[in-house]
């Protein structure tokens, strides 16, 4: 059976994490301060929304961060991939017992 390495990030589980909660794909991915940077970007242009402009900007960060959390996970996984012993792929299952 194949084995994630470790630090493996499942980058469509980045991905909803950050469309439920900016910056959580993010904290999942590792990347805390980035993480936490969103998420106070976020509650300003939440705050924004009383003044109208907020609105616009709001939509955009939370778009930002759903794509950013998808593609750090996928560098993320390239990295360890790279980093990783060459080793054989698992042989295929004819599916006959």
């Amino acid at each position: 059976m194949y084995q994630k390495p470790i630090g493996y990030k499942e980058p469509g589980i980045a991905a909803v994490l950050s469309a439920v909660i900016v910056g959580l794909g993010q904290i999942y991915n590792g990347q805390i301060g980035k993480g936490i940077g969103m998420m106070v970007i976020t509650a300003f242009f939440g705050l924004l929304t009383l003044v109208l402009i907020g609105w616009l900007f709001l939509p955009i960060i939370w778009l930002w961060a759903i794509i950013d959390a998808y593609k750090s996970a996928q560098a993320i996984n390239d990295r360890l991939a790279r980093q990783a012993p060459t080793a054989t792929p698992p042989p295929p299952t004819s599916g006959l017992v």
